[in-house]
């Protein structure tokens, strides 16, 4: 889950005072994510995420991107010791050794899933709840998990993906629109300003 702006200043659930958390809540956080590639890259950024702040891992994106190949699974699924090895002496990524060999591990789950006739487009979204009848009113009310996140963990760790508990997992559904945590004050959902791209 993003963390809590520090204050509030145009009202954004959060993002405020800093352009590309801003940028990344109105234009993509809760926008529904359907695609094996962007999925897989959603999961992984997502692990890589725990225990740090989510602007640390979105300042560092790009350099994701370039050290694992685009986030292309069949590349990543070929990774070996010398990759892990690259990977680790990386400054411009998040240098820890689980996380890694998570991700790689991910890719190699991931074309067992096609090899099965699967998709991970369709596991993920068949965990979707129902919408919310109402919209939050804080960032504190925000679940860290649910009874759907911790059914999507378990299926995940059941086809070998790894750094998928239930917190990981849910952070996922919110970034990927499986869910839509837009507070009932934020911009996106009174139109305020709204978000780019979103209807």
């Amino acid at each position: 889950m993003p963390d809590a702006p520090p204050a509030e200043v145009t009202g954004r659930c959060f993002g405020d005072g800093d352009p590309l958390y801003a940028e990344y809540h109105d234009s993509e956080w809760g926008l529904p994510v359907r695609g094996e590639q962007e999925l897989y890259e959603r999961v992984c950024l997502e692990a890589f995420q725990s225990g740090l702040a989510w602007i640390t891992i979105l300042r560092k994106r790009p350099a994701f991107r370039s050290a694992f190949a685009g986030f292309d699974p069949e590349q990543v699924a070929r990774f070996d010791e010398d990759d892990v090895a690259r990977l680790l002496a990386d400054a411009g990524i998040v240098r820890n050794r689980a996380k890694i060999h998570a991700t790689i591990a991910n890719a190699r789950a991931l074309l067992a899933l096609w090899e099965a006739d699967r998709t991970l487009t369709d596991l993920m979204w068949s965990h979707a709840p129902e919408p919310r009848t109402h919209r939050l009113e804080t960032f504190a009310e925000l679940p860290a998990q649910t009874e759907e996140s911790r059914a999507l963990a378990r299926e995940l760790k059941a086809v070998g993906f790894r750094f998928v508990g239930p917190t990981t997992a849910y952070a996922a559904m919110q970034a990927c629109g499986l869910v839509d945590d837009h507070l009932a004050g934020c911009p996106v959902v009174t139109g305020a300003k709204p978000a780019a791209r979103r209807g």
